[in-house]
């Protein structure tokens, strides 16, 4: 990996690639693509930083493909940067109108094609900074919330469509309360970060999602875990929180700092809610506090809804 931004350069002219290639090469990754299609299935594939996408193409011209990456959520932020030999005022309009940042005419000119590359990659890099910052919690560095629920959105929807298993584990710090009581403020917050950092350093797959969920709560999003995995990663979230040994006089079960935890297990179908596994497994978390806390409960269900299935607990 070099670290460098991805350009993806569309038109069905070999030798127009060719020049756009030799101008930006230096500092950028190139890909190219001599179609609409084939645009839409490298965009698809390599999730580019900027596409130079041609006017004029057979099949499918340049306007069809830029409506088509606008209506795909994991395209649509991509800056499209029109390259044209039409100079029609109509065409340009048109092209904007439809989520183009921009236009270049041919003949290309270099320094002009550059700058005007350089000047998008850079709005797109500080646009993906604020986006992740409104995604991120201060404290702990997580997902927080909103990313949370936009995680779990995505992968109900793609995992329905292999019928995968999805587990959701919601955990709470035991008598939070009485430890921000007994220690203070400064003294919770350097609490949630360890706990925070803990959790990471259990969940050990890419496509896992840790997050903060709000207060003293956490979430994790295991993608592809059936019930038994699941209980896997809740033991070792637990170990990881005892290994840190927090002394917490105020807590009723332990001298340290304990969590409680509710996980809800499902394969995912069309039929079934994202926000079900929230429902369940903030169902199990209660079940864990009303049980004595410094647990585990766990439930597979599916649908309808309504059933409730068999809990495992632990």
């Amino acid at each position: 990996m070099t670290g460098r931004s991805t350009v993806l350069i569309v038109d069905d002219e070999i030798s127009n690639i060719e020049i756009i290639n030799a101008i930006l090469e230096d500092d950028f990754e190139i890909s190219f693509a001599t179609s609409g299609q084939q645009a839409l299935d490298v965009a698809r594939t390599i999730y580019p930083d900027l596409i130079l996408l041609d006017v004029l193409m057979p099949n499918m011209s340049g306007f069809e493909v830029c409506e088509q990456l606008k209506k795909e959520p994991l395209l649509a932020d991509v800056p499209v940067i029109f390259t044209t030999g039409l100079g029609d005022t109509a065409d340009e309009v048109r092209g904007l109108e439809l989520g183009a940042i921009d236009y270049v005419t041919k003949p290309i000119q270099p320094v002009i094609l550059r700058a005007r590359v350089n000047n998008h990659i850079e709005l797109k890099r500080l646009r993906d900074r604020l986006a992740e910052m409104a995604v991120t919690d201060a404290l702990t560095g997580l997902s927080n919330r909103r990313r949370m629920e936009q995680a779990l959105n995505t992968e109900t929807s793609r995992l329905a469509r292999t019928g995968d298993w999805l587990s959701v584990i919601l955990l709470d710090i035991d008598f939070f309360k009485q430890f921000n009581d007994t220690y203070g403020h400064l003294e919770g917050d350097r609490c949630l970060v360890m706990v925070a950092s803990a959790l990471s350093r259990a969940l050990r797959r890419a496509s896992d999602v840790p997050a903060r969920y709000g207060g003293e709560e956490f979430a994790c999003i295991l993608p592809g875990a059936d019930a038994d995995a699941a209980l896997e990663v809740a033991s070792e979230i637990r170990q990881q929180i005892s290994a840190l040994d927090i002394p917490h006089e105020g807590s009723n079960v332990s001298s340290s700092v304990t969590i409680s935890m509710g996980i809800a297990t499902a394969r995912c179908t069309r039929d079934l809610s994202p926000d079900l596994w929230i429902k369940h497994a903030d169902d199990e978390l209660y079940r864990s506090k009303h049980a004595g806390r410094n647990r585990v409960s766990s439930i597979n269900f599916s649908a309808p809804a309504t059933s409730e299935g068999e809990p495992q607990s632990s």
